[in-house]
């Protein structure tokens, strides 16, 4: 629907599309300038009443014959509004849109309609995110305004080829989504198949943001415990994933930046090791993918030995046998750490739920009096319980929660294969995980296990180790 000729046709659709009068934050002004009335529509909170009464003021500046030679909303632009973005359009619908994001409309005697951008959007500081602190570098973090996040993009890639595509997602919602990319960095293929899902999504609305997000997209392939989405809130590690020619999708109202395409080889990497000299973040790394390695083998292993002390008995002349429990236990070793794994993970949703003042008690109740009991009553072997400790230290050597809990779920299949079926079922677990993480493709279809699978050698090595930086002269 188009405005017309008629301003009192056009107040009237607009303040039908806007249901001014039924809700109180949607506000409506009229400016008498030089005897012609304009018609102000905007929402309360996202705008400053003092930006509002700079276009009263222009507007007044303007001597009455030197107005009244005004003939459209351009001309108003152009001669009297000091507004930096002002613009003009006649869609009811992007009008009502408009308005709906914080901006303003101002309806005059001609056929355009005047938009005017004086949002102030409530929004926190950009504090370091919790979950990805550095002991050096940067300490800012992205918020729930993407203007704010793209400009700390901004700041740190001043590179005209940067940039950031805008679309608008949820029939409901509106929710703003950009694309951000350095069009000279990507591959084309990749931008279009991903901008192609964002076109194509038929949802209402975005209220979760990113997981709604993520969810929608890639609904097909939820069954892999896999992620193929890495999220961060830190400027610094899009900034460099856009230099390397990945690409981002920022969600307003969400401070975690979408990161894709994704292979299971980029989660390996860590801001703090780019942030260190060459040789203690390539230790760094290394002790990562180790502890991510004993992560997902300590326990399924254990079991395996538990179930076969001989092996034990006969290696280094027994010397290792002392890790094989020396009491008698009443429930099978793999059903006390299934059962460790679900403790863990109900201590963690408890200590979300609960307030810093009371963090102390809960570290008791949960470390002391349950685990110590727990090993009295008969219910865990205390081997059980420093290994499910080191599993649950672990988990935090790397970033990502979504791989963290993928970890915990091949490490699941594992445990439970090896309990039932001894050797042969560590084996099967072993063909079940990785036949699951080599059908996994990547948000673009591509294989998630790139640069191994396709072997890409140079790719690979600067993946897992860190050489010295080097410097583009051309």
């Amino acid at each position: 629907m188009k405005l017309t000729d008629d301003l009192k046709k056009n107040i009237e659709i607009i303040e039908k599309n806007l249901n001014v009068g039924n809700t109180f934050d949607m506000l409506a002004r009229i400016v008498d300038v030089h005897n012609t009335k304009f018609y102000l529509y905007y929402l309360d909170g996202f705008i400053k009443d003092t930006n509002l009464e700079y276009v009263r003021r222009d507007m007044y500046n303007l001597k009455k014959e030197h107005f009244n030679s005004i003939k459209s909303a351009n001309e108003l632009i152009e001669k009297a509004l000091s507004s930096i973005e002002a613009s003009t359009d006649d869609d009811v619908d992007s009008l009502v849109k408009a308005v709906l994001s914080g901006q303003t409309i101002m309806l005059g005697p001609w056929k355009e309609a005047i938009v005017l951008d004086f949002r102030t959007y409530p929004a926190r500081g950009i504090d370091e995110p919790n979950k990805e602190k550095v002991l050096r570098g940067a300490h800012d973090g992205f918020v729930e305004t993407i203007v704010f996040n793209t400009a700390l993009i901004r700041r740190r890639i001043r590179d005209p080829h940067l940039v950031f595509e805008m679309h608008s997602i949820g029939s409901i919602s509106k929710t703003d989504v950009a694309v951000g990319y350095i069009s000279d960095k990507i591959k084309p293929d990749e931008l279009k198949k991903i901008n192609d899902m964002i076109e194509n999504l038929n949802i209402k609305s975005l209220t979760l943001g990113d997981q709604s997000f993520v969810e929608s997209i890639n609904s097909k392939s939820w069954v892999t415990p896999f992620p193929k989405i890495r999220y961060t809130e830190r400027p610094d590690v899009a900034a460099a994933q856009l230099v390397e020619g990945s690409i981002i999708i920022i969600i307003d109202n969400t401070p975690s930046i979408l990161i894709l395409p994704t292979t299971v080889f980029s989660f390996l990497q860590s801001v703090d090791d780019y942030y260190l000299p060459v040789l203690t973040g390539n230790y760094l790394k290394l002790i990562r993918i180790v502890v991510l390695i004993a992560n997902l083998f300590l326990t399924p292993v254990y079991v395996l030995l538990t179930d076969n002390p001989s092996w034990l008995m006969n290696f280094a002349g027994g010397f290792f046998s002392f890790l094989l429990p020396k009491d008698s236990y009443n429930i099978p070793i793999f059903f006390q750490f299934i059962i460790g794994e679900f403790a863990i993970d109900g201590l963690k949703l408890a200590s979300l739920n609960t307030p810093d003042s009371l963090g102390t008690s809960l570290s008791i109740i949960g470390g002391l009096i349950l685990g110590d009991y727990a090993v009295q009553t008969g219910w865990f072997t205390p081997q059980t319980i420093l290994y499910m400790a080191i599993v649950a230290l672990t988990s935090f050597v790397q970033p990502s929660v979504e791989l963290s809990y993928a970890f915990k779920f091949t490490r699941l299949i594992l445990l439970l294969l090896t309990g039932i079926f001894g050797t042969l079922g560590f084996i099967a677990g072993i063909i079940i995980n990785t036949i699951i993480i080599a059908t996994t493709k990547t948000i673009t279809g591509d294989s998630y296990l790139y640069p191994l699978i396709p072997f890409d050698r140079a790719k690979l090595l600067k993946l897992i180790f860190r050489w010295k930086k080097e410097v583009d002269n051309k």
